[in-house]
This record gives C-alpha cells, structure tokens and sequence, in this order.
C-alpha cells in the first residue's frame, strides 16, 4: 500500500462533514439560548425592582394608616374619659337618677352632650358596652375598648398593606431568584460555546468528538432548563 492510499491519523485526522455542521448547528442554537437567557434575567430583574418599590410603598402606606389609627384610638380615649369624668360628676350630684346603671344620653346633660361627640366608629363599641351595665356590674368590661365591636378601619387597612407588602416582597425574591436562574443558564450556555470553539480548533477526530458531545449535552441541558423555566415580557 503506498503512502498516498494510507488513513489519515493522529492530528491530520480530517473532521467529516457533519462534524463542521454540527459544530455551527451548536454554536448558533447556544448563542440565542445565551441572548435569551440574558433578555430574561433582566426582565425578572425589573420585575423584582418593580415589586420592591410597590411593596416599600404599601409599607409607607400602612406606616400612615397605622398613625392614622392611633390618633382616632387617642381621640377615643380622650372622649370616653371626658364622657365619664361627666357623668360621674352628673351621678355624684344625684345619685337616684340611675339606680339600675342604665344609661340614655341626654343632650341637655355634658355627659350626653359629650356622647353626641363620639366618632361613629366608636360609637358601636359604646353602646354594646353600655348594655353590659358597667355602671353597677362587676363582670363588664372596663372599658368599651374591650369590646369586640371596637374596631378601627384605619387598622385593619394598615394590616392589609403590611400583608400585600409581604406579599410583593415575597413575588421580588422570587423574581430574583428567577433571574439567577437565567444567570446560571446563561453560563451554562457559554461553557457549550466554550467546548464548541475549542473543538473547532482541534485537529485530533477522538478529542474533536468529545468535545462536540460535551458541547451538546450542555446545550440540552441548558434548552431544557430554559424550557421549564418562567417567561416574562
């Protein structure tokens, strides 16, 4: 057998043809998976900016409404304890005007006067407070602050923010980890390119090969990765 008709060996080994092809076909489809990755790791980034801004607003505003309830609590507390300081005063006088501890504001009383005053929201709390008889029971409650009937709409609005924010907070860490994800991808994708182009500058078939499979696997990988991850736009 002469020389000319000898294989080629060792590093004048010649790559086939769909070697070459494949090489392309990987490097082509791991740098759009790589322009991908990128284009939504900054998009789950702004929505995890996005939902970090809404949630420290929500805070800002539950921070209002939680101010706002204490000074309607303060101006409840401050009306009850003039109302009382008043009828005190009204049953010290004369003691006979209400011998079973009911109560019916009269306007031309301060204390009734003083009822008229009340906040509506309070209002409610008073009166279930007023038909425990507090005024000659000893198992009422102390104060109509006690009762269930006692709420303040500006508190539970300020809970209601606190639980959004925790929810908006809880959408931003999943965007970012969401993003990392993609990040991760993204790196996975160059590491394909990587094994791809050093395979195009060796010479040696066996080596040229394992690169090629190394170079597919991480793109399958990574295509998987990408197809079961979440999509923003």
């Amino acid at each position: 057998m002469s020389d000319r008709e000898a294989p080629e060996s060792g590093s004048g080994e010649r790559a086939p043809g769909w070697i070459e092809l494949a090489l392309a076909i990987i490097m082509a489809l791991a740098a759009v998976g790589t322009a991908w990755a990128g284009f939504q790791s900054a998009k789950w980034g702004g929505v995890q900016a996005n939902s970090y801004a809404q949630a420290s607003a929500s805070r800002i505003e539950s921070s209002k409404a939680a101010a706002q309830a204490g000074q309607q609590r303060l101006t409840d507390v401050i009306s009850f304890t003039s109302w009382l300081n008043a009828l005190q005063a009204e049953i010290a006088q004369d003691p006979s005007v209400r011998p079973d501890g009911s109560y019916t504001p009269d306007p031309d009383e301060l204390s009734g006067f003083l009822y008229s005053r009340f906040r509506d929201e309070f209002r409610p709390a008073m009166e279930a407070w007023l038909e425990t008889r507090p005024l000659v029971s000893p198992d009422a409650p102390g104060t109509p602050f006690e009762m269930d009937e006692y709420r303040l709409d500006a508190d539970q609005r300020a809970a209601d923010l606190v639980t959004g924010a925790e929810d908006l907070s809880a959408e931003a860490r999943q965007a970012n980890q969401r993003s990392d994800n993609y990040v991760l991808t993204a790196v996975a994708l160059a590491l394909s390119l990587f094994f791809a182009g050093v395979a195009t500058r060796v010479r040696r078939l066996r080596t040229k090969k394992l690169l090629i499979v190394l170079s597919a696997v991480t793109l399958a990988g990574s295509a998987l990765v990408l197809a079961l991850s979440p999509v923003t736009i």
